[in-house]
């Protein structure tokens, strides 16, 4: 055995009970057992990852995802260039509950959230602390022992103008109301605007939260038939004369799941169906500033008739809780205003504060493009995998669609995933009708690339393969 200048590189090969699945986790459990029974030792670094997977025949991302968890449980650690060590014997792992997202107790890669990625900048991160600590020198003990103004302050609406202003300029704060989160406004906007006598039309394949929402009110959902630009005009104008739906909810920018984006001829066009039919426009457009692509809104387009419904959790950070709504008029935002008090009350004012902080700072624009390089890379990296697979996806969205293929369904190679440790969604949780053969992939969990990898490549791997050849049954 050499040494290195931290302790020694050992010829190491886990004993494995047989039988033992997921592979990766047995691995993990090896290093654990043989740390304890001080067969290592702190500082030894393990053997490459792909010289151990060549020992044992096995897939290099098995072993990958296996010390992956090591590092969870804070048994070894990584170092660039370097190689993995072995951490301090006594070293406790995490608790369950303070597992990350992209590796829980279950040691499964979660691959099914959709929300911003973890940004690499640590500058960054530290300016958007700093920021929320400077709150107490500015709101003070108000922020917290004091109920705020329903639909927001007018500072913080100003915000929320200078947020939007890139998507729909000139835009007057008395038009705008903030909830808490595009959810808070989804509900407070269907007990306002919906007809006992008439459903909502919304997307063949629809955001799930909106699927609850209407099930718990009893609300119609009529579904639109999509292709690759999203939203059909002309299977929405058919279907407003058959069902006369009072409302449309679609989300026009990297829609979830598909990722389509709709283009303008389609935007106007839905604009003029729902003036036809007078059909009032919810617009969830919660990755609007994230695509960045300058087209305009449907609430520019038929700005009469559209709720344009922009979240921060979705651009920013899922723990602001909070999305700006723009109103046909001020009339609108004072009657909306008054739903979201019979609702949900009021949005959160400390986050309503620290998204103004941000927004007046320019932190919120550094921040929205750091997430945009980190998903960038992540997506690019998907393409590289699962490009070959038909993997359907826009550069700037958190997940990517997964059309299936090889005689796939998507429930049994959604098993044979999670037997495998990986976690994704499947059509069901969007289609409202029947649902297709596909996958929704999230790419923001993982809080590692390397993880990401670890699951892109096992999803790649299941693929191309038949389900015949797949299964193990005997």
């Amino acid at each position: 055995m050499a040494e290195n200048e931290t302790g020694r590189d050992i010829e190491w090969t886990p004993q494995m009970v047989k039988g033992a699945a997921p592979l990766y986790l047995a691995i993990a459990d090896a290093i654990e057992a043989d740390i304890r029974a001080g067969a290592l030792r702190h500082g030894d670094r393990l053997p490459p990852q792909r010289a151990l997977a060549d020992r044992l025949g096995i897939d290099f991302t098995t072993v990958s995802r296996a010390y992956a968890e090591a590092r969870r449980r804070a048994l070894v650690e990584g170092r660039v260039g370097m190689g993995t060590f072995v951490q301090a014997p006594g070293a406790k792992s995490p608790p369950a509950a303070s597992a990350p997202a992209s590796a829980p107790a279950s040691g499964i890669v979660d691959l099914t959230m959709n929300f911003p990625p973890r940004m690499a900048d640590a500058a960054l991160t530290s300016r958007l602390w700093a920021e929320v600590a400077g709150l107490e020198n500015t709101g003070g003990m108000d922020l917290l022992l004091r109920y705020q103004e329903v639909g927001g302050t007018r500072a913080d609406r100003e915000a929320g103008v200078q947020w939007l202003g890139p998507c729909l300029p000139d835009l007057a704060s008395d038009r705008l109301v903030i909830t808490p989160g595009a959810q808070g406004a989804l509900l407070a906007l269907l007990t306002l605007l919906k007809h006992p006598d008439r459903p909502v039309a919304v997307e063949a394949l629809c955001y799930p939260g909106f699927r609850s929402l209407a099930g718990h009110m009893g609300t119609g959902l009529v579904p639109v038939a999509m292709d690759g630009d999203g939203l059909i005009p002309e299977d929405l104008d058919a279907q407003c004369a058959r069902h006369r739906p009072a409302l449309l909810c679609c989300t026009p920018n990297l829609h979830n799941p598909t990722t389509a984006t709709i283009p303008l001829d389609r935007r106007e066009a839905i604009a003029d169906i729902a003036r036809k039919h007078d059909v009032i426009i919810l617009e969830d457009d919660a990755y609007g500033r994230l695509a960045g692509n300058g087209l305009p809104p449907l609430a520019a387009l038929a700005p009469e008739r559209t709720y344009h419904i922009a979240s921060l959790s979705k651009a920013l950070a899922p723990a602001l809780r909070m999305a700006y709504v723009v109103c046909p008029d001020a009339r609108g935002a004072a009657r909306l205003t008054g739903a979201v008090r019979a609702t949900t009350s009021m949005a959160s004012p400390l986050g309503a504060a620290i998204a103004t902080r941000w927004i007046e700072t320019g932190l919120a624009e550094q921040t929205l493009a750091a997430i945009r390089a980190e998903t960038e890379a992540r997506h690019a990296l998907a393409h590289h995998l699962l490009g070959q697979d038909g993997l359907r996806g826009d550069p700037r969205a958190y997940h990517a669609w997964l059309p299936l293929d090889h005689g796939w369904s998507r429930g049994d190679f959604a098993s044979r995933l999670r037997q495998a440790g990986i976690s994704v969604v499947t059509s069901d949780a969007f289609a409202v009708g029947p649902a297709p053969e596909a996958l929704r992939i999230g790419f923001a969990a993982p809080l590692e690339r390397a993880t990401l990898e670890t699951g892109l490549r096992e999803i790649a791997d299941l693929a191309c393969q038949s389900p015949t050849l797949a299964n193990l049954i005997v």
